[in-house]
């Protein structure tokens, strides 16, 4: 497998998918690629204009993008992908759209056959077992929470550390320690903005300026620093 988990498409300040580019460049490789894009997740704006926003910044780093509905066949369009790429935005309607469309297992074969996955937000919630740790409210209800299953672990992308001031509701630190609560087997990985996590064996890499948080059912949760051996989420 080979797969580019994001936290987030945008750092504050910067052009969409400004700080991944060079990443998303050196891991679909020097020859030009045209992957598969997966729009879903966009609720407030359209599929077209999303593929757009994608499609200018592939562009300028020598690849491109096709969005699945533009596609008669979903499914034939996914079996026949050189690469997928799933955005970014509600992972709720993004998961129902995949079950109705019954993109989840082909998605899935497609990538243990070895095409590159690019995912970020949302597009990383749906590459673990299941959507159960993202951060996005569930404006529509999808069949299960059961998605791709390609990492043995979960996300939780724009992990963050603290509540805003005046906010005395539970920190983000304290809804995963729920999950890990009723999910004591389930690692989950606070990805905090403007890091990904680059997944390619023999060594899975955490990248960016900033660490991860760790949690797991009776251990005080720890940082994970970029560059630092994070196999043990494999195991």
């Amino acid at each position: 497998m080979k797969l580019l988990l994001i936290s987030n498409s945008t750092n504050a300040g910067e052009p969409y998918l400004h700080h991944p580019k060079n990443k998303i460049r050196e891991f679909l490789g020097d020859k030009p690629v045209k992957a598969l894009f997966i729009p879903y997740a966009a609720v407030t704006f359209s599929f077209d204009a999303y593929e757009e926003k994608v499609r200018e910044r592939f562009r300028e780093i020598g690849h491109d993008i096709e969005s699945i509905h533009r596609y008669r066949d979903p499914v034939q369009a996914v079996k026949s992908a050189d690469a997928v790429v799933i955005g970014g935005g509600n992972t709720w309607q993004l998961i129902k759209m995949m079950q109705e469309q019954g993109l989840l297992d082909p998605i899935r074969s497609r990538i243990l056959e070895g095409i590159p996955y690019i995912g970020w937000s949302a597009g990383s919630n749906v590459a673990c077992p299941t959507i159960k740790t993202t951060n996005d409210m569930p404006i529509l209800q999808p069949t299960s929470f059961q998605a791709m299953d390609l990492i043995p672990f979960q996300i939780n992308p724009h992990y963050l550390d603290a509540n805003p001031d005046g906010h005395a509701g539970e920190t983000r630190e304290a809804r995963i320690e729920e999950f890990i609560e009723v999910n004591p087997d389930m690692y989950v990985v606070g990805l905090r903005e403007g890091t990904m996590l680059w997944v390619e064996d023999p060594n899975p890499q955490l990248i960016g300026p900033r660490p991860a948080r760790i949690f797991k059912k009776g251990i005080a949760p720890w940082e994970v620093k970029p560059g630092e051996d994070i196999r043990f989420l494999f195991g």
